[in-house]
């Protein structure tokens, strides 16, 4: 298989990953924003850190398939970068909520788009090369 081929399938895969995650982010966010009535902000951050956890298995084990024997070092990166992601995510959260008045899950949809971008390059680059 080509190098381009190779990046477009960790892509999709990455993708899918990531998709499954919008589930465990949305459902995590909901939980505590709308029935225990946390912050949205906080919602959206322990939502964000539970889907990236997930999302680092997955993509561990299936898209990037490290054999890395560090786990915990790798996870460590995965996070750091989902870090980065998390501000992407709150910074265009709060741009399209607040300063825009979207609804808030359109929104977050967006801002979900603009941090995976920034994880998948990140990731690709630095946590699983």
């Amino acid at each position: 298989m080509t190098i381009d081929k190779l990046f477009i399938l960790k892509f999709l895969k990455f993708g899918a990953v990531g998709f499954s995650g919008v589930f465990v982010d949305f459902g995590v966010t909901y939980l505590f924003k709308e029935i225990i009535k946390i912050n949205k902000y906080v919602s959206n951050a322990i939502g964000f850190i539970c889907a990236a956890t997930s999302n680092y298995i997955l993509n561990r084990i299936w898209t990037f398939q490290s054999d890395n024997a560090n786990v915990a070092t790798e996870y460590g990166k995965f996070m750091l970068v989902s870090a980065i992601g998390l501000g992407i995510n709150s910074l265009t959260l709060y741009l399209l909520t607040d300063k825009l008045k979207w609804n808030f899950y359109l929104s977050k949809i967006f801002a979900i788009g603009m941090a995976t971008l920034w994880n998948f390059f990140a990731n690709l680059l630095f946590t699983f090369r």
